[in-house]
């Protein structure tokens, strides 16, 4: 069935039968030994044009286990509330609306300057504002880069550095929208646990120790748990990454201007590649999403070779947008206000939770509180339905291990509901 001559030709004629049909998803593909018998070419030709199918997404490499035909990508979950729904919505992972920044009175103190083609790509003075703010997050001197919000930067910070089917080490259960594009970008997850410190420092040594490539970790108000590192979790991870000093290394800051956590560094020295981000999204709003990106020099500049900065720069109007918010005084003071308020939704209902003998319940930090549950969360995410809630189910956020709970979205609730929730949380713990 599979012809050829040169690796080209036994890469095309492999393709095809990909795309006719004739190779199923999870066929495994004639050893290379036996397929370059039957065509009479060299073992190397066969190979040769195995790692292409590899590289291009059509086929899985698994060592001694041989090479399969990579199955279709199944959709993921996405980000994001349902505005149709009658019930009142706790899965969106949205930031509360009437904490966003008045962009009325931000939109009256930008510039009506155009940029063309050839114009920095961050404005100066975002680039200084930038600057002053990340210094605290930095192992050493670094670049300041703009991307369309954190998951853009995450992804060209990988494809810069790794190739596709490279094991990336990230956090499970994971961010929803980092499982996806993980997936779609030809990534392959090992996953490393968490509990309310953070990642566990053995199991991340093992990630690194069998390969990985590259390590994504959440330092604060992590997704979908509200967690946040600890000091000395972040020291002990700091410590392993110490170890493997070419593993790129990303640490998503999402949540910076809003936390209530402490900042504790985990970038070690010793790495050569590293990256701090920082999104926008949570803080003026998904609309208004771009990262901050600081990182090494070498880093930096195979970023700006994947944004171009001829076509694909950050907006200088959403820029100056955001830069009229960040320096607005009153602003400023109501960013105080909304870190305040979403730590007390984050205390409130963990504390009426515990008044409903609900006791396993850690308070975190950010827009989500975790609520763990000892089986699959579908019949108790349901009984919620029935009694006016619509909550996400924690098994979508898995990457291996079974992530069974729920995560309730904080941003839209009160003291008068918080305690209807947590009653209607019992009864469906304890019909």
């Amino acid at each position: 069935m599979i012809d050829g001559k040169s690796a080209n030709e036994i890469f095309d004629s492999i393709r095809q039968h990909i795309t006719s049909g004739k190779l199923a998803k999870g066929e495994t593909l004639p050893p290379v030994r036996e397929l370059a018998a039957q065509l009479d070419v060299n073992r190397n030709t066969v190979a040769s044009a195995y790692k292409r199918l590899v590289t291009s997404g059509l086929a899985l490499s698994l060592g001694r286990n041989g090479t399969v035909v990579k199955e279709t990508l199944q959709p993921v979950a996405l980000e994001g509330g349902d505005p149709h729904t009658p019930l009142t919505d706790l899965s969106s992972g949205n930031p509360a609306p009437d904490r966003l920044p008045d962009l009325n009175r931000c939109l009256s103190h930008i510039s009506r300057t155009p940029r063309l083609y050839g114009d920095a790509p961050v404005t100066p003075q975002l680039q200084r504002w930038a600057s002053d703010w990340m210094q605290e997050a930095l192992p050493a001197p670094g670049e300041i880069d703009l991307t369309s919000g954190a998951i853009d930067a995450i992804e060209r910070l990988l494809c810069a550095h790794l190739l596709p089917g490279d094991s990336v080490a990230v956090e499970d259960p994971c961010f929803l929208s980092s499982i996806s594009m993980l997936r779609y970008s030809g990534f392959t997850a090992s996953p490393v646990s968490i509990d309310s410190e953070g990642m566990l420092p053995d199991m991340l040594e093992h990630a690194l120790s069998k390969g990985a490539r590259a390590v994504i970790l959440t330092p604060r108000a992590h997704n979908p748990t509200g967690y946040s590192l600890s000091k000395t979790r972040a020291a002990a991870l700091q410590a392993i990454i110490s170890r493997y000093p070419q593993v790129l290394v990303i640490v998503d800051d999402h949540f910076a201007l809003l936390s209530s956590a402490d900042w504790h560094p985990v970038i070690a020295a010793q790495t050569l590649h590293w990256a701090v981000v920082r999104s926008m999204s949570k803080t003026l709003g998904p609309d208004l999403r771009l990262a901050f990106v600081a990182s090494d020099s070498a880093t930096s500049a195979k970023l700006r070779l994947r944004l171009n900065s001829g076509s694909q720069w950050v907006s200088h109007l959403l820029q100056d947008v955001a830069f009229a918010c960040l320096t607005d005084e009153r602003y400023q003071q109501e960013l105080k206000q909304t870190r305040q308020f979403y730590a007390s939704r984050q205390q409130s209902l963990a504390q009426a939770l515990r008044a409903q003998g609900i006791e396993d319940v850690i308070p975190g930090d950010g827009l989500n509180l975790w609520l763990p549950l000892a089986a699959a969360s579908q019949p108790i995410a349901f009984a919620l339905a029935k009694s006016g809630w619509l909550v996400r189910e924690g098994e979508a956020f898995a990457v291996n291990a079974a992530a069974h709970g729920l995560r309730i979205t904080l941003s839209t609730l009160d003291d008068s509901n918080i305690t209807r929730l947590a009653a209607d949380i019992q009864r469906a713990l304890n019909p």
